[in-house]
């Protein structure tokens, strides 16, 4: 079974992938085929978790792709700390792609963080509706991570050190300066 931790950016995806990789029957990686397109832009190995904010513009083909025989993890923080993270990247990645390419340069009136709130609230609502007939998915909020991540461990039947696991929650990974 293949596993796709669902996210905005911002919000422990690093983090979550360090903890899935003291799962011993399960492979892990982050945002690992990114650069490539068509059908192996979403050619994972099987038991594999990924955890890719970018998924969440290729749902459709996430949907043909895997449908509803994957397991899928909506990883959520609070939308002000993640459009406060996002707002001191505005200048590239995402958050650039969203204000240029998306919003075509936004209104002038516009702060870094507004827009980064409107982003959020569009890709968590896409995930949301995506997720709406799967049968496989758990929400997950980086504030309770430490329990969410022990139910989603026993969600996947995962084997390994999950006291390794659950340690990695303390350590701070990728954050924004």
């Amino acid at each position: 079974m293949n596993i796709f931790i669902l996210n905005t950016g911002r919000c422990g995806s690093t983090t979550f992938i360090k903890a899935c990789q003291h799962i011993d029957n399960y492979t892990a990686a982050h945002e690992s085929r990114l650069r490539y397109i068509g059908r192996q832009r979403l050619a994972y190995p099987e038991q594999h978790i990924e955890a890719d904010n970018r998924l969440s513009w290729l749902l459709g083909r996430l949907e043909q792709a895997y449908g509803d025989q994957a397991f899928y993890v909506h990883l959520r923080r609070n939308p002000a700390q993640t459009a406060d993270s996002f707002a001191k990247r505005s200048q590239f990645g995402v958050m650039r792609a969203y204000k240029e390419g998306f919003l075509l340069g936004g209104e002038k009136n516009q702060s870094a963080r507004d827009i980064a709130l409107d982003y959020i609230d569009s890709i968590d609502s896409n995930i949301a509706l995506f997720l709406k007939d799967k049968s496989r998915q758990m929400d997950f909020h980086l504030e309770s991570a430490q329990a969410d991540f022990t139910r989603f461990w026993h969600e996947i039947g995962a084997s390994g050190d999950l006291q390794q696991a659950l340690m990695e929650w303390d350590v701070t990974y990728n954050a924004s300066r």
